[in-house]
């Protein structure tokens, strides 16, 4: 699966606060079907990359406060630590006994060239477009 649940969720929090209104964490997730603990946790990842602006006490709650035209998907599965990967090979630091063994490996290069396309798409999908069309 390429998007984790936690960058689904995030797309939802995201979308229930397009419309520039704060919101309480437990409206939003109500609203979006999203576990209420969950819900935080997203928040605050997405408050620490100033997507989200959060208000503490009585009247608290989240507000959008980023551009979403000029965050990308690939951008958003980064803060949500949510990797990419079309393969175990792609990831940084893995070590391969095939290519240890044999030295280049006709996968591993053509899976290169697939998660290269598949970065570019993922860097081309504005939030704001995949959220609103």
């Amino acid at each position: 699966m390429l998007l984790t649940r936690e960058t689904d969720y995030a797309l939802r929090v995201l979308r229930s606060l397009l419309d520039g209104e704060q919101r309480a964490v437990g409206e939003i997730s109500g609203q979006q079907m999203i576990p209420q603990q969950f819900a935080y946790k997203i928040v605050k990842k997405l408050s620490r990359a100033g997507l989200v602006q959060v208000s503490r006490g009585v009247d608290g709650g989240c507000r959008l406060v980023a551009d979403l035209s000029k965050v990308s998907l690939f951008d958003l599965m980064a803060i949500m630590e949510a990797r990419s990967d079309v393969n175990a090979c792609m990831e940084p630091g893995f070590t391969c006994p095939w290519r240890e063994q044999n030295g280049r490996c006709c996968v591993h290069d053509r899976l290169c060239g697939i998660q290269q396309r598949m970065d570019d798409e993922l860097r081309r999908c504005d939030l704001m477009s995949l959220l609103t069309e």
